[in-house]
């Protein structure tokens, strides 16, 4: 386990130690950076309501610690691997949406959407020649607008 993420651990276990959840925490090194999973049969309340409180965790994790570690990456705290199965679909409809753009020559949209869903979406469509994106609205969920690249 990296020494920059030590802090964010213990935090996690006490957090969960003070929810009365019986939880384990598990560090995996990422291109993207650390990604700590919260496991154990209880952690399954984290992800409850389309992981609304994995998602204030996370919250709390960035406003509490920033970004730490090797090149200054973003730590991701995820339950069960919730979050990875939920980023996966995430790309996998954004990659599909833009071969429907091509095919189709209509544009697609895909929202609303928060920053980190954002990035992956306009990552995932990159893949993809000939088509571009658009982050659209002025809020902090925004719709990422998929169209063939001008």
């Amino acid at each position: 386990m990296a020494d920059a993420t030590l802090p964010i651990v213990e935090f996690l276990k006490g957090f969960c130690s003070a929810l009365g959840l019986k939880a384990t925490v598990d560090v995996e090194n990422s291109p993207d950076g650390p990604r700590l999973n919260i496991g154990g049969e209880e952690a399954e309340l984290l992800v409850r309501h389309r992981g609304e409180p994995l998602k204030a965790l996370q919250h709390v994790v960035d406003m509490s610690f920033g970004r730490h570690g090797a090149d200054d990456k973003r730590v991701f705290v995820d339950a069960l691997f919730y979050r990875r199965g939920k980023d996966l679909e995430l790309r996998h409809m954004a990659r599909l949406l833009a071969e429907k753009v091509k095919s189709t020559r209509l544009d697609q949209q895909l929202g609303p959407l928060n920053p980190y869903e954002r990035r992956l979406v306009h990552m995932a469509v990159a893949e993809v020649p000939g088509v571009a994106t658009e982050s659209i609205g002025d809020a902090f969920s925004k719709t990422v607008h998929i169209s063939l690249r001008k």
